[in-house]
């Protein structure tokens, strides 16, 4: 065999050590080039992040000196701006109206601290003649009874009378057969009545069933000590200055009469006397014109301060939860009764009219009716819960009132002056007939309650202008979707949505005061009106007060052409700002889905364009380009408003912007979004 052949291969060269040294010099050159060219461009880099740092503090310092700059101008501009608030405070009390700000209810039942005598008048009087028709409706059921067996129905052998009127309806029932077959009680072409045990349908008795379509039975609670005193410092405050300043003129006054008169007895010439006197008489009269002036701006100051310290009292959070409640007692602070009341009695049948003789005898009682006590007081011979179980009560809710839970049934215990929960069992209710139906161990007052705050927090909340002088507010809940028109001094319940459906209310299209107004809403379950104790049973996104009540104030000045609305950047800012969207908007029919709308933050003293959208990723307090700082909302949008904008604005009715201002101050939609 011949030698073997051998196979072609890439059999690599063999690189000498000095090829090898000079590879890794190449690469170790190249690398640290690389190093350089790197740090130099991180070096670049981070010299023009901190250029463009300097120059944006640079512009903000000089966009702080120029508001600084011009603060005292704008604020000065927006304090005669809102001397709208006291004008039309004064108009109110010159025309004798309810004052809005002291006519507040507090969550407990307590009045405003700055209460007038003229609104405890009014509360006095409205509760004796409540209790007049009360006592009236009281004396007719008496004449119903005494005469039962007159009245008594062909087929059951029983009487049932129903006696309605415009804010109480009576129901009567008096067992005459004493049938113990006949337990159930139903009053004629209602779903009303009563499941009465075996005892009670062999016994002489009458049910009477008075429902008063208002709460005239929870009382009212002292306001507290703490909160007189804080209303009340500002206004003896500017009254000491008020004081102060009518001394300071009365001794001016003087100096310049003696003044004058001595300058006058040194002329000696008639000519020049006669002229001196005249001199005298002008400026004794310019003299006494400036007290007048100088007296109505210190009026208008104290009305001002009055009102500012009410305001800011109403967004003011309690610092403390009622906790002084008895077992089953019901937290007015939490829970809202509506409805009225609903008064049950069990009454002992008075003595019937007999004939006898041709003549109708009857045994007149002095006393009146007797209450029938169920169960006894003493049972000792029976077992209660068998032979004197609890009576089975089917009520009617109210036409007026909404529900958007299954209410809860309370009843009134006498002894301790509240509502309790106890002594009531196997509660159920049907929507759509608007019966409830529950056992009642003893009869009393009782009355249907619901959660105060089931509309807080609310979802997203929109004010945008009508009209001259007319704006709707749109307040949308978990459950409802709430629109109030407001022009002048009056507003409206424009429309209402429950679960996306159109709901019919009585209040639609009637026209009353804010204080009315607000009352009524709060009466048929549309609360969305939170108290100083709200925060303790909903969760809110609180804001500094202040600064809530100067948002407020100002986008009341600003909501004849601007529409304001609700940002979900509210809830990432911190409490001593608010953020909100704001547009211009001078048309009817401009839609209302317009992608214009501006982000403003204001801190109370600052505000400013944000450089965000509603929809950006993340929250920033950037400043939008080309914009600047300012003291006001009003000279914020006065730098992208037309002057058509800025016209409605100066030329708004005073009561218009109050009332504005009053309801945002009571919605609380900045806080309660």
């Amino acid at each position: 065999m011949g030698p073997k052949t051998k196979k072609p291969g890439n059999k690599k060269k063999k690189i000498s050590k000095a090829e090898r040294l000079r590879q890794l010099q190449e690469e170790e050159e190249r690398r640290q080039k690389e190093e350089e060219e790197a740090r130099l461009k991180y070096e670049k880099e981070e010299m023009e992040k901190l250029e463009i740092k300097r120059i944006e503090r640079e512009k903000w310092r000089q966009l702080e000196a120029k508001d600084l700059e011009r603060r005292n101008e704008e604020l000065e501009e927006l304090y005669l701006l809102e001397r709208c608030f006291p004008e039309a405070e004064k108009l109110k009390r010159e025309t004798r109206l309810l004052s809005q700000w002291k006519h507040y209810i507090q969550c407990d039942g307590s009045p405003d601290p700055s209460v007038s005598q003229e609104i405890n008048t009014f509360i006095s009087l409205w509760k004796e003649e409540t209790n007049e028709t009360f006592e009236e409706v009281i004396g007719k059921s008496k004449l119903v009874l005494n005469q039962a067996s007159t009245l008594a129905d062909l087929d059951s052998g029983n009487m049932e009378k129903v006696i309605q009127d415009e804010n109480i309806t009576l129901y009567v029932w008096a067992n005459l057969k004493k049938n113990p077959r006949y337990r159930s009680v139903r009053f004629s072409e209602t779903q009303i009545g009563f499941e009465i045990p075996r005892i009670l349908a062999t016994s002489d008795i009458a049910l009477r069933l008075l429902h008063t379509h208002y709460d005239h039975v929870t009382p009212l609670r002292p306001v507290p000590t703490s909160l007189q005193e804080h209303t009340s410092t500002i206004t003896n405050l500017v009254r000491d200055e008020e004081k102060n300043l009518e001394a300071a003129i009365s001794k001016e006054m003087q100096e310049e009469c003696k003044q004058e008169e001595n300058e006058s007895n040194s002329v000696h010439e008639e000519e020049i006397k006669v002229e001196d006197q005249g001199e005298t008489e002008v400026k004794m009269s310019s003299v006494q014109e400036e007290p007048e002036v100088t007296k109505c701006e210190l009026e208008m100051k104290l009305i001002s301060e009055t009102v500012l310290a009410a305001q800011l009292l109403l967004l003011e959070n309690a610092h403390e939860k009622p906790s002084d409640l008895d077992d089953n007692e019901v937290d007015l602070c939490q829970f809202t009764t509506l409805g009225g009341v609903y008064h049950l009695d069990i009454l002992e049948l008075p003595p019937q009219c007999k004939p006898m003789k041709g003549w109708m005898v009857v045994e007149i009682l002095k006393e009146g009716l007797q209450k029938y006590i169920y169960p006894p007081e003493t049972t000792e011979d029976f077992e209660t819960e068998y032979s004197f179980p609890p009576i089975e009560v089917t009520l009617e809710v109210h036409e007026n009132v909404i529900f958007f839970e299954d209410p809860m049934v309370a009843r009134w215990d006498a002894e301790g002056k509240h509502w309790k929960t106890d002594g009531i069992s196997n509660v159920s209710y049907k929507s759509e007939e608007r019966l409830i139906t529950f056992n009642l161990e003893t009869f009393g007052p009782v009355t249907l309650i619901q959660d105060s705050h089931i509309n807080m927090p609310y979802q997203s909340w929109e004010l945008r202008p009508l009209d001259v002088n007319k704006v709707l507010l749109s307040v949308t809940t978990i459950f409802a979707e709430i629109q109030i028109q407001i022009k002048e001094n009056l507003c409206m319940l424009a429309s209402i949505k429950v679960n996306n459906k159109k709901h019919s209310s009585i209040l639609e299209g009637r026209w009353m005061t804010p204080v009315s107004f607000i009352t009524a809403l709060k009466e048929a379950g549309l609360n969305i009106f939170p108290t100083r104790h709200s925060h303790f049973y909903v969760i809110i996104n609180y804001k500094v007060p202040l600064t809530e009540m100067k948002a407020y104030r100002q986008m009341a000045l600003l909501s004849s052409a601007f529409a304001f609305g609700w940002s979900r950047w509210n809830m990432l800012c911190d409490s001593k700002k608010v953020v909100f969207k704001v547009r211009e908007h001078l048309r009817k029919e401009e839609p209302i889905e317009d992608p214009n709308w501006a982000l403003l933050m204001f801190s109370g003293d600052r505000a400013q364009r944000l450089k965000i959208d509603e929809y950006s990723d993340t929250f920033s307090e950037a400043l939008k380009e080309e914009t600047e700082f300012h003291s006001t909302l009003y000279h914020m949008v006065k730098d992208f408003a037309s002057e058509e904008a800025m016209e409605k604005i100066r030329s708004s009715n005073d009561q218009f912007i109050d009332s504005v201002g009053h309801m945002l101050l009571l919605t609380r939609v900045l806080s309660y979004s």
